[in-house]
Order: C-alpha cells, then structure tokens, then sequence
C-alpha cells in the first residue's frame, strides 16, 4: 500500500503524518511539500527571483520533512517514508502526483492556512477530497 500524506508547517500535517503512520504501519509513505511560489511571495517581504524563492521554500521543506522522519520514527515507521517536493498549486499537484505515482489512500490535514487567507484560497483539503480518485482521510 502507498500513502501519500501533503505536508505543510501545520499542526494538522504533522496530525496527518502521525495518523498515517500508526493507521497504516506497513504502507510506503510519502511525505509531499508542494512549493506554491505566488504564496511564498505573499509571506516575504523583499524582492527575490522565482529560484531564490523557489531554494528558500525547498529549504523550508526540509525542515517539514525533517519533523515527518522525527514522528515516523518515534513510532517505528522511519524506513518507509520517503519525502518529494514538487513546484506548483497544491491541489491540482497532490492529486496529480497521486495518480501518477500509485497511491491508494491521501491522508492531509484539515487545514495548513488560517484567517483571511484560508477564506480566500478556500481549504485545500476539501478540493483534494473533490478531486483525488482514491480515498482520502482528513485528520484535524
């Protein structure tokens, strides 16, 4: 079984990573970082090239992934996760990455964003459960 948990800097991702891994202790897990430049410029407050952006949010999802090896391990799961990050809009780019990398369950938080810009951008989780082929689990 393959289980794709997106991740962000959210108390919900990191539920979602602990909840994939004590659900599902035998599945591959795969930890997903989607880099949405438009928003990363929003959370900045100087000027940066596309790349420079783009290295700084990779740099950024280490961290995440570093966080997702830590709640992996605490609860002997380490070996079968495995990270990626991918460049784009999150909700076309998890389901996307889904469908072309055989997963069988999505399991993501319930929300990474709050206030005025989950409001606006509407909740990722939801259009992923709209939109995904496969079953989706959403932990809060």
């Amino acid at each position: 079984m393959h289980v794709l948990v997106p991740i962000d800097n959210s108390e919900p991702a990191r539920a979602a990573i602990e909840h994939a891994v004590t659900t599902f202790p035998n599945a591959d897990i795969t930890a997903l970082h989607v880099v949405n430049p438009s928003m990363s410029a929003y959370r900045t407050d100087t000027h940066f090239n596309f790349e420079r952006l783009v290295e700084l949010e990779e740099e950024r999802a280490e961290a995440l992934f570093e966080t997702a090896r830590e709640i992996a391990d605490e609860h002997g799961h380490e070996a079968s996760l495995t990270t990626e990050t991918v460049v784009g809009e999150p909700i076309r780019d998890i389901v996307e990455f889904a469908d072309e990398n055989d997963v069988d369950q999505i399991v993501i938080g319930s929300h990474g964003r709050s206030g005025v810009s989950r409001v606006l951008l509407g909740s990722v989780a939801e259009q992923v459960v709209r939109r995904a082929s496969m079953p989706v689990t959403v932990v809060r």
